[in-house]
């Protein structure tokens, strides 16, 4: 039995900058980890098996952890075959990539059992067509992320702040968020140029997610968390991605832990994060 844990991100600002023939966009995004992870559980078995603690969700091709297991399998070829049992945290439809980083997990504990030695450059050439943030969860480590956000170039620009969380219990359309979004081919401040020459405290003012006023247009409640999570005194709030889950990031641990108890009272799914969160990337051997 192998264990291992796959980790959510929030991103650090989003410049639409071009909508592009394929229908696909052209951004520019910072990525980093938060605490949110779902737990695998893997062993060898005679044919390939998923189980997930939240039976409401697809097992089938529609599922990103089956898609990269068929792909790895379709252009490496498995010796041997595989169950995967997964205790589900990170919400589905939340902008936290769950799915991706389930899929780049899955990925890269097939090339360790398999002993197939590929790169992290290599796995991600073989997710090309499973998603955009694949590469992100692959390479493991913060980043700048451009072109349709697969192109990764890893930064050190994981906050050094409390991260609070808040999912408003609902998922966000990615399509619909970008379809209402009109691209900025010249943002005035570029989203690298902030992540690593401005302080924190002038991230407010600077850092922009422009899927974030249509989003929020259609659902009101993801300005409102944004709004109370400034209210607790966060240094900088935003959607994540094209939501609906909604960060803030703190100076101070007791004001988070005060807004992360708030939210929680209020049945709120929430994760707090701690300052230069490093995830642990490893895949073990469970001992019996």
């Amino acid at each position: 039995m192998w264990i291992a844990n796959s980790y959510a991100k929030i991103t650090l600002g989003l410049h639409v900058l071009e909508r592009l023939p394929t229908g696909y966009h052209s951004i520019e995004t910072g990525f980093c980890f938060i605490e949110w992870n779902d737990r695998f559980e893997v062993k060898e078995s005679n044919s390939y098996d998923l189980t997930l603690s939240n039976p409401s969700i697809p097992i089938d091709e529609r599922n990103l952890i089956t898609q990269a297991y068929n792909a790895f399998d379709r252009y490496i070829g498995l010796t041997n075959h595989y169950s995967f049992n997964v205790t589900k945290n990170i919400p589905a439809g939340a902008g936290l990539g769950g799915g991706s980083s389930n899929a780049a997990l899955t990925l890269r504990i097939l090339n360790k059992l398999e002993k197939t030695g590929l790169s992290s450059d290599e796995l991600i050439d073989l997710s090309r067509d499973l998603g955009a943030d694949i590469p992100f969860f692959v390479k493991g480590k913060p980043g700048l992320g451009t072109g349709l956000g697969n192109e990764i170039e890893p930064m050190d620009i994981q906050p050094d702040g409390w991260i609070l969380t808040v999912y408003p219990d609902f998922e966000s359309s990615t399509a619909e968020a970008y379809q209402q979004c009109e691209p900025n081919p010249n943002p005035e401040f570029s989203i690298k140029r902030i992540l690593t020459e401005e302080e924190l405290e002038e991230w407010r003012y600077l850092l922009q997610n422009d899927l974030e006023p249509p989003v929020i247009a259609r659902n009101h409640l993801i300005g409102n968390i944004k709004d109370q999570l400034y209210d607790f005194g966060a240094a900088y709030s935003a959607m994540s991605g094209s939501g609906s889950s909604v960060f803030g990031i703190f100076e101070q641990d007791f004001v988070a832990i005060q807004a992360y108890e708030s939210f929680h009272k209020l049945g709120f799914a929430t994760n707090l994060t701690k300052p230069r969160f490093t995830p642990d990337h490893g895949i073990y051997l469970k001992e019996v």
